[in-house]
């Protein structure tokens, strides 16, 4: 495998002096007519000209906002309006709080942060248990990256034979996408009453999440075909107009590193190869990442049990309601808001631990 990476890195936006020069070396590539001959490149550039000029906007809207609201403040000190100096109070903190969030997407500076992703979700052991407990994690990063105004498409999935899913795959679109989900990837676990128990008694169940980063033209991944097994099967769904009567679905198999992608989500074969062979580029070159970046072997991880001693956070149901995550400490008391998506305090404090180091422990506020 040989990998190279022309993907420009532009961390650190919030450097003022460094984001408006870019933008305006941006916006004179932009009006190079020559540009739109090379049209991958041409979208490259456009997207990176889009994301800069966003971000020096926030910047400018944060900086309005606090200018307006401590003059709010001394005005109503200096008419002793106490209602208005402690509402401008209450946006000074959000603000503060939306600050801290911009600081940390800012660090999201990586080879393919930016970039959209894949997310896998595996049932463990347990049958029907896992199966709905995967089912509820896909429901739960659906409900996440839509509410981020992301775009949700779904790759492939094997339904579970009484209920959930056995795995499934989907594709999130949307600006930086992999560098907010990069640290999602590990197994989930799961304490409730079981609502498929007819004693009502209480099951521990697991399920794992592997993220992993859609790469464009500018990143080349080659791959040896030779190392690869490709396998074609009849594409599974919901049953009438969705199931397909021919083998269209396509699964390929890297010898080598043991990853297995596979992709059914369009009737037509061939389409689903080509989707396939760029899953699977995506997987290598994240694994590359991974090296670089000397954390988690990924190929460890692939062999690691879904199961006991390996979960990075925990959903309890019953006996008490709580969502801890195992890495970070950060906990939360309302486990419904996080599975209808609500997850960014943890998010938020796994990539700050991963680019500072330590741990933090505190309470996330869903509410």
């Amino acid at each position: 495998m040989k990998f190279e990476n022309a993907w420009p890195s532009y961390g650190g936006i919030f450097d003022w002096d460094v984001a408006v020069e870019r933008l305006a070396a941006l916006n004179a590539r932009a009006e190079d007519p020559e540009l739109w001959n090379d049209p991958n490149r041409a979208q490259a550039i456009m997207r990176e000209r889009q994301h800069v000029e966003s971000a020096i906007t926030s910047y400018e809207t944060l900086e309005r906002e606090l200018t307006d609201n401590i003059e709010l403040i001394e005005m109503a000190e200096e008419e002793g309006d106490a209602d208005i100096a402690k509402e401008s109070e209450r946006a000074l903190r959000r603000l503060f709080k939306e600050v801290q969030r911009r600081e940390l997407e800012a660090l999201l500076s990586g080879e393919a942060d930016g970039n959209d992703t894949y997310l896998e979700v595996h049932a463990g052991a347990g049958g029907t248990e896992s199966q709905d407990w995967a089912q509820m994690l896909l429901r739960m990063y659906t409900r996440w990256a839509e509410a981020k105004g992301y775009k949700v498409e779904l790759m492939e999935t094997s339904a579970g034979e009484e209920a959930g899913i056995k795995s499934a795959t989907i594709v999130i679109k949307g600006q930086n996408a992999y560098g907010w989900l990069k640290t999602e990837s590990g197994v989930h676990r799961l304490v409730r009453i079981s609502p498929f128990d007819s004693n009502a008694r209480r099951h521990t169940s697991f399920a794992s999440i592997w993220v992993f980063p859609v790469v464009d033209d500018s990143i080349e991944v080659e791959i040896n075909e030779s190392d690869c097994r490709v396998d074609t099967y009849r594409a599974s769904g919901a049953g009438g107009q969705h199931v397909n009567t021919t083998d269209s679905a396509v699964r390929i198999t890297h010898q080598p590193t043991n990853i297995v992608v596979q992709c059914q989500n369009e009737r037509s074969q061939h389409k689903n190869r080509a989707t396939a062979w760029s899953m699977l580029r995506a997987r290598l070159y994240e694994l590359e990442l991974k090296r670089r970046e000397d954390l988690v072997q990924a190929q460890e991880a692939q062999k690691t049990e879904i199961g006991w001693g390996h979960q990075i956070r925990s959903y309890v149901l019953q006996p008490y309601q709580l969502v801890k995550d195992l890495r970070t400490g950060v906990e939360s008391g309302t486990p419904s808001a996080v599975l209808d998506g609500s997850i960014d305090p943890f998010i938020e404090a796994a990539l700050a631990q991963r680019v500072h180091g330590g741990g933090t422990s505190e309470v996330a506020d869903l509410d």
